[in-house]
C-alpha cells in the first residue's frame, strides 16, 4: 500500500505518485502475450515522458514509440537503443526528419505522401538510405471517444489503402528509401476486439499484396491503445488482444511491434491534492482543492471520469459536491455530482489512473507550477522530478525584460 499521507507530507500537493512495480507487471503481461511471436514492446512516451518512467521500462527490454524528435531525444537519454526507437506523428518538421534519420532510429512512421516525398529528399541530401513505415488508415471505427478516434477517414492519420500501396511501390523503387514495416492505430482506450481485429485482417491483406509485388516488409506494427479501467469498463485480455492479431498473419513472417502507453501507466499512477475548503452556492456544494486543470486535464478536456478517494475520518453520508481547482476557469474540475463525505481543509484526495496524459498535457496556466513527481518501487520512494517554482516559470523571460 502507498502512504499517499506521507509522501504529500513530505513532498506537498499537488503531487504525481507512480507505482513502478505495477508498470513492470503491466509489461511483462503484454510481452508474455506475444511470446509465441518476435515482438517488441515499444513504450509510448507521450502517455508519461518522465525520464525515470522511460528508464524504467528501458530496463525491461523495452523500445520507445515517440511523436517529436523531443520524445526521440528522451528515449535515448533513457538507455534505448536506436534499433528499438520509432518516430511517429503527422507534421514532421525537415529538421526532425533528419535528425531521425542520422540517429539511425529503427524507422520513421510516414503519415502521407508528402511526407514520404520530404524523408526521400532528406535521405538524398544525406547520401543515406531511411528505413520506414508507412501508417495505414483502415478505416475501421474504434468504438471509443471521437478525440483519440485515429483510424477513420475522419481523422487526420495515416494514408488509404490504395494511397499506402503506391507509396509502398514508390518507396522500394527508391535509392534512399527502405520500406521495412507497416503501422496502424485505430484510436486510444479500446475496449472491443472486434475493430482491432477487422483492422488486422486488413492490413495483413495489404501486406500480402504488397509480397506478391516483391515488397518484403519485416515489421507488423499494430500501435497503442489498448484500454484500461477507469470505471466499469470491460477490458480486453492482453492474451485475446495478441491471439486476435496474431490470428490473421497466417503464413507472414514478421516481427510484431506494439505500442502500448496507457495501458502501462494509467492505472499506476495517483495525483494527489489538498481540500482548501468547502463552499456552497445555492443548492450547489463544491470541494475546493490546489489542485487544478493546469495540472490534470482530462476531465476538463474529455469530460474523463476518475475514480477519487478522500483520505478522511469523516464518518458523515457522502452528498454530491463539484471538485474544483483555482484556475481562473469554470471549466476547471475534477469531478461534478461525486459523492464524497465532508471535508476539512487539509484533508487528502487521491486521483486514480492519472498516470497516463496527466502530468505530459499539464501547462503553467494562471503562471502556477507543475506538480512533482515520485516513484514508489519495492516500497521505496523517490522524487523524480522537483516541484517546478516562480523562478523556473520566468526562467526564459527574464533576459528579454526591458529597464
Amino acid at each position: 500500500m502507498i502512504d499517499f499521507k506521507a509522501l504529500a507530507k513530505e513532498y506537498g500537493t499537488p503531487l504525481y505518485v507512480y507505482d513502478f512495480d505495477y508498470m513492470s507487471a503491466q509489461y511483462t503481461k503484454l510481452k508474455e502475450a506475444f511470446r509465441g511471436r518476435k515482438s517488441i514492446v515499444a513504450y509510448a512516451v507521450k502517455a508519461n515522458s518522465n525520464l525515470s518512467v522511460i528508464k524504467h521500462f528501458a530496463k525491461m527490454g523495452s523500445g520507445a514509440d515517440c511523436v517529436s524528435i523531443g520524445e526521440v531525444r528522451r528515449a535515448f537519454m533513457a538507455g534505448i537503443p536506436a534499433y528499438k526507437i520509432i518516430f511517429s506523428g503527422v507534421g514532421k518538421s525537415d529538421e526532425e526528419i533528419r535528425e531521425a534519420i542520422e540517429k539511425d532510429i529503427l524507422y520513421i512512421n510516414v503519415e502521407s505522401d508528402a511526407e514520404l516525398q520530404r524523408v526521400e529528399a532528406i535521405a538524398r541530401e544525406l547520401d543515406t538510405k531511411a528505413r520506414i513505415s508507412i501508417r495505414v488508415n483502415p478505416n475501421i471505427d474504434p468504438q471509443t471517444h471521437p478525440y483519440i478516434s485515429t483510424g477513420l477517414h475522419d481523422n487526420k492519420f495515416g494514408v488509404d489503402l490504395s494511397t499506402a500501396k503506391r507509396m509502398y511501390i514508390q518507396a522500394n523503387n527508391s535509392d534512399n528509401l527502405d520500406p521495412v514495416g507497416i503501422h496502424f492505430h485505430i484510436g486510444s482506450q479500446l475496449t472491443q476486439l472486434q475493430p482491432i481485429r477487422e483492422a488486422a485482417e486488413i492490413v495483413a491483406d495489404l501486406i500480402r499484396s504488397l509480397e506478391a509485388l516483391d515488397i518484403e516488409l519485416k515489421f507488423f506494427d499494430v500501435g497503442g491503445g489498448l484500454g484500461i479501467k477507469y470505471d466499469d469498463e470491460v477490458t480486453i485480455e492482453p492474451y485475446d488482444y495478441a491471439q486476435a492479431i496474431l490470428g490473421t498473419l497466417t503464413g507472414l513472417d514478421l516481427t510484431i511491434l506494439c505500442e502500448p502507453g496507457r495501458f502501462l501507466t494509467a492505472n499506476a499512477g495517483y495525483f494527489v491534492t489538498k481540500v482548501l475548503y468547502e463552499k456552497q452556492n445555492g443548492e450547489k456544494k463544491f470541494v475546493v482543492v490546489d489542485g487544478a486543470m493546469n495540472d490534470l486535464l482530462r476531465p476538463s478536456l474529455y469530460g474523463a471520469y476518475h475514480e477519487i478517494e478522500a483520505l478522511s475520518d469523516s464518518k458523515e453520508e457522502p452528498r454530491e459536491v463539484d471538485i474544483v481547482g483555482p484556475v481562473c476557469e469554470s471549466g476547471d474540475f475534477f469531478a461534478k455530482d461525486y459523492a464524497l463525505p465532508p471535508l476539512k481543509g487539509g484533508e487528502l484526495l487521491v486521483i486514480k489512473s492519472a498516470g497516463a496524459y496527466g502530468f505530459g498535457m499539464g501547462s503553467n496556466y494562471n503562471t502556477r507550477g507543475r506538480s512533482a513527481e515520485v516513484a514508489v518501487e519495492n516500497s521505496q520512494e523517490r522524487l523524480i522530478r522537483r516541484r517546478e517554482n516562480f523562478e523556473d516559470l520566468i526562467a526564459l523571460e527574464t533576459e528579454f525584460l526591458e529597464d
